[in-house]
C-alpha cells in the first residue's frame, strides 16, 4: 500500500490555540506536515483525519501495508515525553496501549490502535465502577515487569524543582494579590512535595499523567493506558487525577464527602496508603494551582484549584 496523506495537514484546534501560541509550538506546528509525510512514508501509512485532542501531540488513525489499524502519534518534543515510547516498550500492552514502532529523531509513534477507543471521561458507566476499572490498570501497569529503563526521572527530583518554584510562585503571588492564599496550605504542600517521594517503601515506575482521559476502553470491556509521563516513586503519586476528574467529585453538593468515599475506594483497590494518596492530591493541587497562575496567567482557575486544595487538606 503507498503512503496516503492530505497535501494540506489538518491542525487539531486545540494546538493551534494552545502549543502554537508560543515560538516553540509554532515552529514545531511549521514542521508537522513534514513530520507526519515522512513517518507515512517510513511505515507505508494510509493516515486518516486527526484526532481533536491532546495538547502536545498530532495523532490520526491510520492502516499499515497489512492493514493493520494503528495510531499515528508526532510529540512536539519535550521533556515530560521523553521516555513515552520506551515505557510503552517495556509494558509490551500490560495495562498500556502496545507501541508497534518508534521513530526518537521525529519523536513519531506507531501504536496500536484501541478499539473503540472511548475514554473514561465520556463513559456513562457508574463512578465506582470506572474508579474500580482504573484501578485494575494501575495494578498492571506496576506488575509489568520492566527492564532497561534505568534513566527515567526520579520523583524525588521532579518534586524537588516543583516544591522550590511553589515557594517562589506563592511568593509573587502573595506580593502582586492576585490569590486568597493560605499560608499554611501552600507550606504543607511544600513540605508533603518534599517528602513524599522518599517516604515510601515501595518504589515504581509510575505512569505520571493517570487522568480519564489517558484511559482507553477496548472491544474486551479491558482499560488500557495512553500517554505516560512516567517517573520512578510513590505509586499513590498517579491517584489524584482520577479521583479529581472521574464524575468530577467538585460538582456535588458534598464533594469532601465524596472525596472520601472515593479515596478509600481507590486505596483498597491499590492497596496503597489512603492518606499518601490524599496527601498527593493536596501538594499536586496546590502545586498545579499556583503553575496555574504563574504560567497561564488564569487567575480564576488557579483560585478554584486553592479551594479544592483547602478540601484535600481537611481529607489528609
Amino acid at each position: 500500500m503507498a503512503p496516503a496523506i492530505d497535501p494540506v495537514l489538518t491542525i487539531p484546534t486545540i494546538l493551534h490555540d494552545g502549543i502554537g501560541r508560543t515560538p516553540a509550538g509554532a515552529e514545531w506546528l511549521a514542521a508537522l506536515p513534514r513530520l507526519v509525510e515522512a513517518a507515512a512514508r517510513r511505515w507505508g501509512l494510509a493516515v486518516g483525519e486527526p484526532f481533536q485532542d491532546g495538547s502536545a501531540a498530532w495523532t490520526a488513525p491510520a492502516r499499515t501495508p497489512e492493514g493493520r489499524a494503528v495510531v499515528l502519534k508526532v510529540v512536539m518534543p519535550h521533556d515530560e515525553a521523553r521516555h513515552e515510547a520506551a515505557v510503552l516498550r517495556a509494558w509490551q500492552g500490560h495495562g498500556a496501549v502496545t507501541l508497534v514502532a518508534h521513530d526518537p529523531g521525529d519523536w513519531a509513534l506507531l501504536l496500536e490502535q484501541v478499539v473503540p477507543g472511548t475514554p473514561m471521561t465520556a463513559s456513562t458507566t457508574p463512578a465506582a465502577e470506572l474508579l474500580g476499572a482504573a484501578a485494575a490498570v494501575h495494578r498492571a501497569l506496576l506488575a509489568a515487569p520492566v527492564v532497561g529503563l534505568a534513566d527515567l526521572p526520579a520523583m524525588a527530583d521532579v518534586c524537588r524543582a516543583w516544591s522550590e518554584g511553589l515557594t517562589d510562585r506563592a511568593g509573587r503571588a502573595a506580593a502582586e494579590g492576585d490569590l486568597d492564599l493560605d499560608g499554611t496550605l501552600v507550606e504543607r504542600a511544600h513540605h508533603l512535595l518534599d517528602e513524599l517521594p522518599g517516604t515510601t517503601g515501595h518504589h515504581a515506575v509510575v505512569h505520571g499523567d493517570l487522568n480519564p482521559g489517558n484511559l482507553l476502553l477496548g472491544l474486551d470491556g479491558e482499560w488500557v493506558a495512553i500517554d505516560p509521563k512516567p517517573m520512578v516513586g510513590d505509586p499513590a503519586y498517579d491517584l489524584w487525577p482520577l479521583l479529581e476528574q472521574v464524575d468530577p467529585p467538585f460538582r456535588a453538593a458534598d464533594p469532601a464527602r465524596l472525596l472520601r468515599e472515593r479515596t478509600a475506594l481507590l486505596s483498597d483497590r491499590t492497596g496503597l496508603d489512603p492518606r499518601r494518596v490524599a496527601g498527593w492530591a493536596l501538594a499536586r493541587s496546590v502545586e498545579s494551582a499556583l503553575w496555574r497562575w504563574d504560567r497561564l496567567g488564569d487567575i480564576a482557575g488557579a483560585q478554584r484549584e486553592l479551594d479544592r486544595s483547602a478540601v484535600w487538606a481537611a481529607l489528609a
